[in-house]
């Protein structure tokens, strides 16, 4: 149970995050996400390393340079997911722009852990039911998406670069490559068992891990922010008056995300050996309802029509079986 209940503050934490952005006011996109980015990706995770695992140096020098390759290529890889993660909600909103991303780094994130290190299980019970919880929530992303397209039908015509279709397109591309955050995790399990080995306790040994994949992931955000920055002249943004409080919000954002794997890791490991597949799941299914929750509590879906309310609704509850399928599987 406890296990369980690590990844659900995960998932609350992480599909909170996005939630100060709101009220940045007078800043552009890349000024909020540079200050997110450097928080989240940068300064959280190495704090958290430095606080609470003994000996780091020795287990990142005694870390094989296969399983160092890895987890920075699959940093890269969230890293462009992140940019792009960003991108897509700012033009969907928090509710659509969730459940698309999320949909997919669920489904990927999930069955390649699961086909890779435990393939047989996929035609016993366990795995069964793992991909009949995939299948839901495929369905329930559907059905949230295409909520989405009845909230404002008229969005595309209206402002092109704010087009649906754009939208959609980039948060596909950042689904598929969000992934890489799971996979970094499931294939970097050398870098945690080196921290145990070197006295961390058990349930903090992952924070070595996320110390080392966010630093690609730090830099794919930060070199975008930059170029922005630059190009559109939003540099001076920082420093007008009356938005110190930008900078709270933004790192408010950067200690969400943190917090939320900091449960994440330790929930997992708890989970027994889908704890993987089953808790990424899990995580990302609590997001897309968390998101949609904020969605609608902040105005996102203000002047829907009922149609698109009662498509929503069913994609959540759809969303929410899924859940309740992986912990009944995770237990055959």
């Amino acid at each position: 149970m406890g296990g369980y209940l690590m990844v659900f503050a995960a998932g609350l934490l992480q599909g909170s995050f996005m939630l100060p952005m709101k009220y940045t006011r007078r800043w552009a996109w890349e000024n909020t996400w540079l200050i997110f980015s450097s928080t989240a990706y940068l300064v959280w995770p190495w704090v958290l390393a430095f606080l609470t695992l003994p000996h780091l140096g020795t287990v990142l020098g005694s870390t094989s340079l296969r399983s160092l390759v890895l987890v920075g290529l699959f940093g890269v890889g969230w890293g462009l997911g992140a940019v792009t993660f960003g991108l897509g909600v700012d033009k969907l909103g928090m509710a659509l722009g969730f459940t698309v991303i999320i949909g997919l780094a669920a489904t990927a994130g999930t069955l390649i852990p699961l086909i890779v290190s435990s393939p047989e299980k996929l035609s016993q019970p366990q795995g069964l039911l793992t991909i009949a919880a995939l299948a839901l929530v495929v369905v329930g992303l559907s059905l949230c998406s295409w909520a989405g397209k009845l909230r404002s039908p008229e969005q595309d015509s209206a402002n092109p670069r704010q087009s649906y279709a754009l939208g959609i397109v980039i948060c596909i591309a950042s689904g598929l490559l969000s992934s890489c955050g799971n996979l970094g995790f499931a294939f970097g399990g050398e870098v945690v068992q080196k921290a145990i080995e070197q006295g961390a306790a058990e349930n903090l040994a992952g924070n070595s891990l996320w110390a080392l994949i966010t630093v690609p992931l730090f830099a794919c955000n930060a070199g975008y922010c930059v170029w922005r920055l630059r190009r559109y002249g939003t540099t001076h943004l920082f420093f007008q008056s009356g938005t110190r409080p930008n900078w709270i919000l933004a790192a408010l954002m950067g200690l969400l995300w943190i917090a939320g794997f900091a449960c994440y890791a330790p929930g997992v490991r708890r989970l027994g050996s889908l704890g993987t597949s089953v808790g990424w799941s899990m995580m990302m299914c609590i997001m897309v309802i968390t998101a949609n929750l904020w969605g609608i509590l902040t105005g996102e879906w203000q002047g829907a029509g009922r149609k698109a309310y009662q498509f929503l609704m069913s994609g959540v509850a759809i969303l929410i079986m899924a859940i309740c399928v992986v912990g009944y599987a995770n237990h055959k």
